[in-house]
């Protein structure tokens, strides 16, 4: 098990085993070099931790701790974590500042505890064996390795997954095997299991000014840098084109930043980047990827990933983290600051979305019902969204196929699962007497970003042993971004309004006007080469592909792309990926 995730951890790897447990643990080595290696123990060796992650108020736990009387043999944020357990027991949890997955064994009541941070920068999967037994960690790969572990294919994961992009659902594509929701822990004794948050957002706007709010924006940002740059070891930057990874790497200033792009001109940003480097006096390294180095790897990476996940943002990560780890061994990236301070365009209504809810709202309401019941047409999109409720239609920022698209093309075993309603209902139902962007915001920072942008963040950058840390995705930014009026964040002119005049404090004023392009990857135009065609092709046709799916629709989706006759790129890869995960894990020997 430890041998399958030594990548996470190449430096050392240590162990814990009695009669009751076995602990295996493998170290990135970041802070305590000297001293660092897990599992840790407090005092009277009666606790055991494993933990993934940094916590970043580590010192002056530290400090309040001995104050306390307890007795360090480290100068680890591991050995804080431990006698914080021992101190405050759960409520340890709203100390914490960090990143941060971990897992504490009691040897008196033979118990285990465990947490995952506050938004799931780190991930925790957990499975309960048939004698009663829990196997816990960092990446689902590491069970398989388990005798007392049965693979198999979750059923219900595979619709939804064609809709959202991503593995949606607690239970992931592994039967049995289910991710710990950030902001949770988990307790389990006696062969019993249970979970419970301990923190959650909400969007409880402040009366203030633009300036205020900025001011509040440039403090806290400036500040969350400062404790995320905290490392023995060399920390770069990760920069793209765009305001946040700007600004990041404007307030950390390191030696180094990376940037990657592709050959195709509308879809390489790295010409920004070093342009915005040199400015900052910053070196700037970069790297052109090829269709080819994604194809040869898009087995590679979904193995890496756990589960399927679709994002094409996920190839050009694989290849800027591996190109950073050539030098660095930490890195600061800009994730986290579009759910925050509303960075996604479809927070707002567009300009003819706004001519049309100028109707009254009963007409718009009839209309959009009789669309959605109707295929794909110009303006569809704009009915349904202007005479619907928020709930009715947003579930984040990506939607491949329509639910009832994913029934079509799937095998009848394979469509039992839940709606598309049932997994975004109860998220927003928290939620329900906020505005209509605060609502967006909390479903995005609820399943977009933990299962699409930091599930990739961490297995992309975890798989060249890279540790990437997010300053924006920190508690303290998200107390300001709570209280920021909406007003501050989404308006008729731009999206993160106030975060923008914060980086202007920082950045060139371009830099901060520059619109949101995400990870631009040419999939389009990839599926349109003849070469690219037929490995898809060839996928789409196989034996296990008709097990899932009716191959025939398939190969009509990959065509009707490749002959010029709709853009089904996003379709087409998705299906792909699956399908590369399927036969990796459940065909390959791994």
């Amino acid at each position: 098990m430890l041998e399958t995730i030594i990548h996470r951890g190449p430096d050392q790897t240590g162990e814990y085993i009695d009669n009751n447990i076995a602990l295996g643990f493998r170290r990135l080595s970041i802070i305590g070099l000297d001293n660092g290696l897990q599992p840790i123990f407090n005092e009277d060796k009666n606790l055991v931790l494993v933990f993934n992650g940094e916590i970043y108020n580590y010192k002056e736990l530290r400090y309040e701790l001995i104050n306390r009387g307890h007795i360090f043999t480290t100068t680890t944020d591991s050995e804080v974590l431990i006698h914080c357990y021992e101190e405050f027991g759960e409520s340890m949890l709203k100390k914490l500042r960090g990143m941060f997955s971990f897992v504490i064994y009691n040897k008196y009541d033979n118990s285990i505890f465990a947490a995952r941070d506050h938004f799931g920068i780190k991930p925790l999967y957990y499975y309960l064996t048939d004698d009663n037994g829990l196997l816990f960690g960092s990446e689902i790969k590491s069970f398989l390795k388990h005798p007392n572990f049965k693979k198999e294919i979750n059923k219900e994961a595979l619709k939804p997954y064609l809709t959202f992009q991503y593995s949606v659902l607690e239970e992931t594509f592994f039967k049995g095997v289910f991710k710990l929701n950030p902001g949770h822990y988990l307790k389990f004794k006696d062969g019993k299991l249970t979970t419970k948050e301990y923190w959650d957002i909400d969007f409880r706007q402040e009366i203030i000014s633009l300036n205020k709010s900025v001011e509040k924006i440039e403090k806290v940002v400036k500040e969350s840098v400062e404790v995320h740059k905290d490392s023995e070891v060399p920390v770069g930057a990760f920069l793209s084109g765009g305001v946040d990874s700007s600004y990041i790497a404007a307030c950390l200033l390191p030696q180094k930043s990376f940037s990657v792009g592709f050959e195709q001109d509308k879809f390489n940003e790295s010409s920004l980047a070093k342009e915005l480097s040199d400015s900052l006096g910053i070196e700037n390294i970069q790297k052109v990827v090829t269709a080819d180095e994604c194809f040869e790897n898009i087995s590679k990476i979904q193995y890496h990933m756990d589960e399927p996940q679709s994002n094409p943002s996920s190839l050009p990560l694989y290849f800027l983290s591996e190109l950073a780890r050539e030098h660095v061994t930490v890195v600061l990236s800009g994730e986290g600051a579009d759910e925050i301070f509303g960075g996604y365009e479809w927070y707002d209504d567009d300009d003819r979305l706004k001519k049309y809810k100028k109707i009254p709202y009963k007409f718009r309401n009839i209309a959009a019902k009789v669309a959605g019941k109707l295929p794909n047409f110009k303006g569809r999109t704009t009915i349904i969204r202007g005479g619907s409720k928020v709930e009715d239609y947003f579930i984040g920022q990506a939607l491949i196929f329509e639910e009832n698209e994913a029934k079509k093309i799937l095998n009848p075993e394979y469509t039992n699962s839940k709606s598309i309603k049932e997994i975004t209902g109860p998220i927003y139902n928290k939620v329900k007497y906020k505005d209509d962007i605060a609502k967006k915001q909390y479903l995005d920072l609820k399943l977009w970003l933990q299962g699409d942008i930091l599930l990739k963040a961490d297995k992309m950058s975890m798989a060249h042993s890279l540790e990437l840390r997010v300053p924006f995705l920190d508690k303290e930014v998200m107390k300001v971004g709570e209280s920021i009026p909406t007003r501050y964040k989404v308006n008729d002119v731009t999206t993160k309004v106030a975060l923008r005049e914060a980086a202007k404090k920082n950045l060139p004023e371009e830099w901060a006007k520059r619109e949101k392009k995400g990870f631009p990857v040419p999939i389009r135009l990839w599926l349109k080469e003849e070469k690219y065609y037929n490995i898809v092709k060839e996928a789409f046709s196989s034996d296990y592909a008709s097990e899932f799916f009716k191959t025939k629709d398939l190969i009509k989706l990959l065509d009707n792309h490749y002959n010029n006759k709709v853009n089904n790129a996003r379709k087409v890869y998705t299906i792909y990926v699956f399908l590369v995960w399927y036969k990796r894990f459940f065909i390959e020997a791994i």
